[in-house]
């Protein structure tokens, strides 16, 4: 299932649940510093996910953002990873207010199955909004990487 692709990645570690970020640069950027502090990608990464961000959003509704690097830089994963922070406060993502920020990096074509993952998740409102108030790592988790079958 999609979703054990999405457990493989997540660990309780790249999880923050009190995020704070002045803007989405700040938010962007605080996913690639999880992503470096992992070793799963260079600097260079990084920045491509914030090059990105200036070229098309990575919002993708339902308080989500999901930043990644472009194609260019995928020489600088050296490892699929996620992380997941909440901004309880949200923040302003041009074309929508994001109070999750779920950052993304893959080698290959890794990533499409992932992001094809989130999206099954994510595009329940009731999952989505329980992802926004989870208050709790095992939640997170929970909400991520169960199935629709878990859910019902």
């Amino acid at each position: 299932m999609t979703e054990d692709l999405v457990t493989g990645l997540l660990h309780p570690s790249r999880i923050v649940l009190d995020g704070r970020a002045v803007d989405k640069a700040d938010a962007v950027g605080q996913a690639g510093a999880m992503m470096l502090a992992a070793g799963a990608v260079d600097q260079a990464y990084v920045d491509s996910m914030l090059e990105r961000e200036e070229s098309v959003s990575t919002y993708m509704g339902e308080g989500v953002a999901i930043p990644h690097g472009t194609n260019a830089a995928k020489g600088g994963v050296a490892a699929d990873v996620l992380t997941v922070v909440r901004y309880p406060a949200g923040v302003d993502w041009g074309n929508g207010r994001a109070e999750i920020v779920i950052g993304i990096a893959a080698t290959g074509e890794g990533h499409l199955p992932v992001l094809a993952a989130l999206a099954h998740v994510l595009m329940d409102p009731d999952r989505a909004a329980a992802l926004r108030g989870a208050t709790t790592v095992d939640q997170v988790l929970e909400l991520l990487t169960a199935s629709e079958e878990d859910q019902d």
